[in-house]
């Protein structure tokens, strides 16, 4: 299923009389992110979508399989954003789709006026390369490197 996008939803909003609210919410049911699951869910298509596999993008990552598998099935949650941004740098995301997995997971996205999440920014638009060579970009700035799991903010 390929989802509307945002902008899409909003347009249709903005139509939309306050009687067919329940209408619009039924119409666009599968668009909606309304539970637990819907980082899961949210990974899990733009995976799909760019025809990639679990297992390449954990190890790509550097994060453990078992511990990644149980991040995107919601059976595990984390605090530490880093996890979220290898995975996500490890799943090819554009900027734009991290930013989005972020908010979805209801952690801080990058914020351009912050040093390292402006050096990581870059890093997700220009792909240096593997999570080595980003980290090697953030040390070479005075940034510390993306952190791995079991490491505490």
């Amino acid at each position: 299923m390929i989802e509307k996008s945002t902008k899409n939803l909003e347009e249709v909003l903005g139509s939309t009389h306050r009687t067919q609210a329940s209408q619009f919410l039924e119409d666009h049911e599968k668009e909606m992110y309304t539970d637990e699951y819907a980082f899961s869910i949210y990974m899990k298509n733009l995976i799909y979508q760019k025809n990639l596999t679990q297992q390449r993008i954990f190890i790509d990552a550097d994060i453990p399989e078992r511990y990644g598998y149980k991040l995107l099935a919601g059976e595990k949650k984390t605090r530490q954003r880093d996890i979220l941004l290898r995975i996500c740098y490890a799943a090819r995301f554009t900027l734009a789709e991290t930013q989005r997995a972020l908010k979805i997971y209801e952690l801080p996205q990058l914020y351009a006026k912050i040093p390292r999440d402006a050096l990581l920014m870059i890093a997700f638009n220009d792909r240096p390369g593997s999570i080595i060579e980003v980290n090697v970009f953030l040390t070479e700035n005075g940034a510390e490197p993306l952190r791995s799991c079991g490491i505490q903010e």
